[in-house]
């Protein structure tokens, strides 16, 4: 009998600690693609929604049927490719209008059901004035140039003003970026009840970019790391350390993304990111620069933060 005790406390603490492991998690994401530059197979995309539902927002849209087909192929999704595209993706939201990350929604909005694309003004101009215009493409929107087909909603967002999502229990409040001063990018903090996820487009440090807008998202997501209410954060690091700051282009270096998250940690409290999720994107092909900055993150992370590596079409969950 006492044996019989001893496996049932046995197996009380392992589902015990699935549970409340299962019970942390507020988001499930699922990258549709993962990296910057020339791979037109894998351009920054990834699906984000409350866990256990089907309630996907994607954020970004670089590469979508692909990598819709490589999450099939990896059995994270179980219907078809045109299923995912038109029933679980609620909607997009676009960070800036740069064609890695929106060629893959222009690319399939003919075969796209109806639903909502979010951005900020200007971004949102870009893409009415450039893309759906009915020029270079019909414009599926239901405003901007030409004749509008309205299949997609075009909803702009107001800078730090809380928007929900729509077929989602989700909501968002967009944030300004640097990306080559003075070009706007935009960082989007989803809320799913009291847990948040932080994605950010492609930035520059503020160093560089003469901006301070990313201490300004810092000093306003600080509070939700005290709380533990924010889950990750998906930021990019483009380029090794030995990338000139002339040549950076607005994005991220390890010892940059380093500096950032110090002052990050500065607003939050000391040890607050010990284990804190940081979604590394748009890493920039060759694979030699790739591996160059995985090994500069892993020596230079003194915060002991979790670095994720997100692979095209695996679910992960935060």
């Amino acid at each position: 009998m006492l044996h019989f005790y001893r496996i049932l406390l046995c197996f009380l603490l392992i589902t015990s600690n699935a549970f409340s492991q299962k019970e942390n998690s507020s988001f499930q994401v699922v990258p549709l693609g993962v990296k910057g530059g020339i791979d037109e197979k894998n351009l920054s995309a990834y699906l984000l929604a409350p866990i256990n539902t089907k309630d996907f927002i994607c954020l970004d849209a670089g590469t979508i049927n692909a990598g819709i087909e490589k999450a099939i192929e990896n059995k994270v999704f179980k219907v078809s490719t045109s299923e995912v595209l038109k029933k679980y993706i609620k909607g997009y939201l676009i960070s800036h209008a740069h064609l890695d990350h929106v060629s893959g929604l222009i690319i399939n909005s003919p075969a796209d059901s109806s639903k909502t694309v979010y951005a900020t003004q200007k971004c949102m101009e870009m893409m009415e004035n450039h893309y759906f215009n009915d020029q270079t493409w019909a414009n599926f929107g239901d405003k901007g140039p030409g004749f509008p087909l309205k299949k997609y909603h075009f909803q702009t967002l107001n800078i730090r003003e809380e928007t929900p999502i729509s077929n989602t229990k989700m909501a968002v409040k967009a944030f300004p970026l640097s990306h080559v001063n003075p070009f706007e990018s935009t960082a989007f903090l989803v809320k799913n009840d009291s847990s948040y996820a932080l994605y950010l487009g492609d930035t520059g440090p503020d160093e560089v970019e003469k901006s301070n807008n990313l201490r300004n998202l810092w000093t306003s997501i600080a509070p939700l790391i005290k709380a533990k209410q924010l889950k990750g954060i998906f930021i990019e690091v483009s380029f090794p350390n030995e990338q000139p700051d002339k040549f950076l282009f607005g994005h991220l270096t390890p010892n940059y993304l380093m500096k950032e998250l110090h002052v990050l940690e500065d607003l939050a409290g000391k040890g607050s990111l010990k284990n804190f999720k940081i979604i590394i994107t748009h890493l920039k092909p060759p694979t030699k620069n790739i591996s160059k900055i995985k090994e500069q993150l892993k020596n230079q992370n003194d915060l002991r933060l979790m670095i994720i590596y997100p692979e095209q079409g695996k679910k992960f969950e935060l």
